[in-house]
């Protein structure tokens, strides 16, 4: 087989398990980004310390149980 006809048989394979919106969306999964996601990670993250992240963590799980609470407490 030539490698257009391995593609033609591959899509429509994938047509016939998943369904044409499967499909695309499982071909999507592979497609090549664009960018430098290491330069741009850096730019996100170099302004942030670990103590940081921890507080901000540390924040989350707190506001996480003062809402488990009210949810328990006006369930009562």
């Amino acid at each position: 087989m030539t490698p257009l006809e391995i593609n033609r048989l591959g899509y429509q394979a994938l047509n016939d398990a998943l369904g044409f919106d499967g499909m695309i969306r499982f071909v999507r999964q592979f497609e090549l980004g664009a960018g430098d996601y290491t330069k741009d990670r850096h730019q996100w993250l170099d302004q942030f310390t670990v103590e940081d992240i921890f507080n901000q963590v540390q924040h989350q799980r707190e506001e996480s149980e003062q809402s488990i609470n009210l949810s328990i407490a006006d369930a009562s």
